[in-house]
């Protein structure tokens, strides 16, 4: 068994301040990045990841998906837009050792991580494939959207999934209820809240 973990998003505009912000991005950000110092000095403490990947919303023209008078539920502000301070990771997370990066949403909507590709093109089902990774945790932002998504495919990938609810936060606190409650019905476990 190898485990991975995703972290989904913690970007610039999904964390207070940005055009998309999530309450607690930022935390979230600072927390993810503890985490990961303790795992990259190898504390034993830590938990036992042999990859650690990114996904990024990069959006250069995803059509309807931005919207001037955004519906919040099927278009968006402007966010994560290439080139911008948005798209980049929270200062509060960057850098970090991240084995490989996954951008999704060019030219179009994409919430799960599972429809992004790294700078090569190679997906990341088939990167965590390559590298005999079979069991993954998945975490960031925001629980009841791009998390949710990642975490619902990882279970489609037929990767064994585990969300860290600790290292995320949530548009709104009923779309996380119910995003929880639809992961677990798929499958996802979570992990434990501290």
């Amino acid at each position: 068994m190898k485990r991975a973990l995703i972290v989904v998003d913690v970007q610039n505009d999904f964390c207070e301040g940005g055009s998309l912000a999530v309450k607690g991005g930022a935390r979230v950000a600072s927390d993810i990045a503890e985490l990961l110092h303790h795992w990259s000095s190898r504390d034993p403490k830590a938990p036992d990841y042999a990859h650690v990947v990114a996904t990024k919303d990069h959006h250069i023209d995803p059509g309807d998906h931005w919207s001037d008078d955004p519906d919040f539920a099927h278009s968006w502000p402007v966010h994560c837009k290439v080139g911008t301070e948005g798209e980049r990771f929270h200062p509060n997370l960057d850098p970090q050792p991240f084995d490989a990066i996954f951008y999704k949403g060019e030219h179009q909507a994409a919430y799960s991580g599972f429809e992004g590709s790294d700078s090569g093109g190679t997906s990341l089902a088939d990167w965590l494939r390559k590298h005999g990774v079979t069991d993954v945790d998945v975490c960031g932002l925001a629980t009841d959207y791009c998390v949710r998504a990642t975490a619902l495919d990882a279970v489609e990938q037929e990767f064994t999934t585990r969300l860290l609810p600790h290292l995320c936060a949530g548009v709104a606190e009923e779309s996380t209820t119910a995003a929880l409650a639809e992961m677990q019905q798929a499958g996802v476990t979570l992990g434990e809240r501290r």
